[in-house]
Order: C-alpha cells, then sequence, then structure tokens
C-alpha cells in the first residue's frame, strides 16, 4: 500500500477503514479481480448470482469510493476508472476469458421498463399475437408494427422493429412488451474490465470464440508440423516422421539401384522374379522353359508403355509418309530437267 493510501485510509471512519481492508485482503488473494456493472438487478437474482459464483468467484459489492481506494491500494489502479455508477468486484482465480465466458453464460432474459436505454433492437416477431380483437391493435400500431385483425385475433403480418438499439423505451413500449410476454434485456453481472497479470482486458477483447480458436490453433500447429517435415527441420514432434521418409526413400533407391543389403534381398527377388515371368511370357517355345515358367501369361502392358508404343507407331508413320513424299520430290526435279532439255534441244 503507498504512503498517500495508507494515509487516506488513516483518515476513513472505522467501519470503511474495516471495508476497504477487507475488499483489499479479496483482492490480494485471488489471481484477478474485475468490475462488474449491477444497474437494473434486482437483490434477489443478485443474491441467485452470488450463489451461482460460489466456489468460482466472489462477488464484493460495496461503496465506490472504497472499492476505488481498495483498487489503488493493491497496485490495480488501471480498474478505478471503470468504478462508475452502481458496479460491484468480481475477483476469481479462473483466467479472465473463462470468467467472461461464465458471467455471460449466468444472464438470465428480462422484461424492459419505460426510461431504460435499449441494449438491441426491440422487434415484435411476425405471427399470431394470441390477444382477441380490440384495442391493443392500435396500440400495436402506434408503436410500429404492422398488425392488424385477422381469423378472429390480432396478426403481426411481419417483423417490426419497434425500437432501435441505444433508444429509450417508453411506456407505450413496455405496455406492449408485457402484454406480449416478450423480454427485451438480458439481466446480469456486466463485466466492464477485468485486471489480470498487470493487463486490463476489455469486454472486446474476452469475447472471443473458443471452438474457433482452438480450431485455428490446430490448423496452425499442422501447417508448422508440415512445413518442418518438407523443410527437413528435425523437432522431437517431426523426428520420427522424418525418419520413416528418409527410410522410405532409401529403401525406394536401394530397390532401384539392385543394392545388395539384407532388408531389401527379399524385395529384390520379388522385383526379380516379376521381371523373369514377364520375359518368360515373351517366349513362343515354352518348352525352352522351365516347368515352373511354362504357361506364363504375359503382363498387361501399363499406361506408360502403351502411350510409349503409340508414339513409336506414330513416329514410324511419320517417317513413312516422309518416305513416301521424297520420290514425289525426285519426280519434281526429273521433269525438272527433262523440260530443261528439250528447251535446249529446240533452242
Amino acid at each position: 500500500m503507498s504512503a498517500e493510501a495508507t494515509r487516506q485510509t488513516e483518515n476513513l471512519p472505522e467501519w470503511k477503514r474495516e471495508e476497504t481492508d477487507e475488499i483489499e485482503a479479496l483482492i490480494e488473494n485471488h489471481e484477478n479481480v474485475g468490475v462488474v456493472g449491477i444497474a437494473g438487478i434486482p437483490s434477489k437474482q443478485l443474491q441467485d448470482m452470488r450463489r451461482e459464483l460460489h466456489g468460482t468467484a466472489v462477488l464484493r459489492v460495496s461503496r465506490n469510493t472504497l472499492q476505488r481506494r481498495a483498487l489503488e491500494a493493491t497496485g490495480s489502479d488501471d480498474l478505478t476508472e471503470f468504478v462508475e455508477g452502481q458496479v460491484g468486484l468480481v475477483l476469481s482465480d479462473e483466467n479472465p476469458f473463462s470468467l467472461y465466458r461464465e458471467l455471460e453464460a449466468s444472464k438470465t432474459p428480462a422484461p424492459i421498463g419505460a426510461g431504460e436505454v435499449a441494449p438491441n433492437d426491440i422487434v415484435i416477431p411476425e405471427g399470431d399475437t394470441g390477444v382477441d380483437p380490440g384495442p391493443f391493435v392500435g396500440e400495436l400500431q402506434q408503436i410500429g408494427a404492422n398488425a392488424r385483425i385477422e381469423d378472429g385475433s390480432i396478426q403481426v403480418m411481419e417483423d417490426s422493429t419497434v425500437l432501435e438499439a441505444g433508444e429509450e423505451v417508453t411506456a407505450d413500449i413496455e405496455n406492449v412488451l408485457n402484454e406480449l410476454g416478450i423480454e427485451a434485456k438480458e439481466v446480469g453481472l456486466d463485466l466492464r474490465a477485468a485486471y489480470a497479470d498487470g493487463v486490463v482486458f476489455d469486454p472486446e477483447d474476452l469475447d472471443i470464440d473458443v471452438d474457433a480458436y482452438e480450431q485455428d490453433v490446430a490448423t496452425a500447429a499442422a501447417q508448422a508440423r508440415n512445413l518442418s517435415v518438407n523443410a527437413v527441420y528435425p523437432t522431437s514432434q517431426t523426428a520420427p516422421t522424418l525418419v520413416a521418409k528418409a527410410t522410405g526413400e532409401a529403401k525406394s533407391l536401394g530397390l532401384q539401384a539392385a543394392i545388395e543389403d539384407e532388408e531389401l534381398m527379399p524385395d529384390l527377388v520379388s522385383k526379380a522374379d516379376a521381371q523373369l515371368r514377364a520375359l518368360a511370357a515373351q517366349i513362343d517355345d515354352t518348352e525352352a522353359l522351365p516347368e515352373a515358367l511354362q504357361d506364363v501369361e504375359a503382363p498387361a502392358p501399363s499406361t506408360e508403355d502403351t502411350a510409349e508404343s503409340d508414339d513409336e507407331s506414330s513416329d514410324d508413320q511419320d517417317d513413312a509418309d516422309d518416305t513416301e513424299a521424297e520420290p514425289d520430290d525426285d519426280d519434281d526435279d526429273d521433269d525438272g530437267s527433262g523440260a530443261e532439255g528439250l528447251g535446249a534441244m529446240f533452242g
């Protein structure tokens, strides 16, 4: 606690000093602290929220001046600017992201009253209101809903936005919403900021899609692993894959080069046997072959062999065409020579 904070605390009445000391102890005994808005929460629901947070976090509500003193005394000065209006302190050993998700999940729908600011657009949904024909249809139309009497009841013909986010709720809108049972706001602890490890987290920082974030991390890890393998960069995670890849490539090279190695011999023998059988199938005189190689059928030509054969046939055909074309050129030359001879003979 700073000297200035100590002097300020000493000048406080006894009950305020005790209250401040208790808040300071709570802050020091937890990993992080947050400021939450509690405006508009009925006392009964606030007590229910305290019970729901039991074991996870502690909610402490006190005078703003005392909360600020406690924050300053414990080195959490950065949170004092958020202590405005009806607020409390929430203290927890969970990380701020988990705390934020828990507070958001604990919020419940509630009716909104006249004079309150709409947290989001208020929409009267399309459909049957379930209200019998009467003056209520006029109330709906008055606040901007497209409503009329149809099939013996009051119908809303399309989704109708009767108030935009940030606008103040009027008494007429409150009455209509209550009649329709529409709860246009959520009641709960509204985290304004959290302080952990010397860092202040805004709600926008904490509002993340955990599943998407985990997927992004998994994708990045997989891409990093692939890069490490392709770049032949050994790590504890990629070394087994690199060794397996190198082993496979070495074996392939050994087979292609016919290297006589103990581990390669079974594959080399199998390869030689296949080549021998393919050669035996090309011999017409089966009696010249050992009995084990008689009646061996020639293997089907591979796609590459077929392609090479087609290329050779095409080349042969081109050569034949060229050969056939050459006599024509000779004839032309002979005709030219004959014409020159006749010209010389007859002057």
